[in-house]
């Protein structure tokens, strides 16, 4: 088991029953330096500070206690994604619904919708029409490509390579 997953196990005590979950935890620098762990959490209805900080100080402590990584110095940062956050648990997903979201699929293509739905396999999207020059339109005929989904679409996670919640201020 590497680092990341045995810090994922020692953080399940400290989610409350699953009412926190993980969403990222990253380990950089080399051991011998100093390391830095990256912990991002969040929960149905957010994450607040001090309950960033509260996590924090239990999951540090439990690691210094367990010497986890030597006599290696290692910082510990447990904060919230931010907004610009790749969305990548189902969870995160359903929490979003009805906001808008940028999509790239893992063939590449870019799509625009609101988010519709979200099960544990797959998300719906209402995925918005590109608007295409007359130009582009008649070259894409020609070359004979298909036209994007328009309206309500699956996607399964498997063919989603990022989603981020597109932030608008109207």
């Amino acid at each position: 088991m590497n680092d990341v997953a045995k810090i994922t196990e020692l953080l399940q005590s400290y989610l409350n029953n699953d009412y926190f979950y993980a969403v990222d935890v990253k380990v950089a620098g080399a051991r011998g330096g100093k390391l830095k762990v990256t912990v991002l959490l969040d929960s149905d209805t957010g994450i607040t500070i001090d309950e960033c900080a509260t996590i924090s100080r239990q999951l540090g402590n439990q690691m210094e206690e367990m010497n986890f990584f030597g006599e290696a110095p290692f910082t510990l940062e447990v904060s919230s994604p931010g907004v610009d956050f790749p969305l990548t648990t189902p969870r995160q997903f359903r929490r979003n619904l009805g906001r808008s979201l940028a999509l790239t699929l893992t063939d590449g293509k870019l799509l625009k919708g609101i988010l519709d739905s979200a099960t544990d396999e797959q998300i719906v999207l209402d995925v918005e029409a590109i608007k295409l020059s007359k130009t582009k339109q008649k070259a894409a005929l020609a070359a004979g490509l298909a036209p994007e989904p328009v309206g309500l679409t699956p996607f399964l996670f498997d063919h989603i390579k990022q989603a981020i919640v597109e932030i608008s201020f109207k």
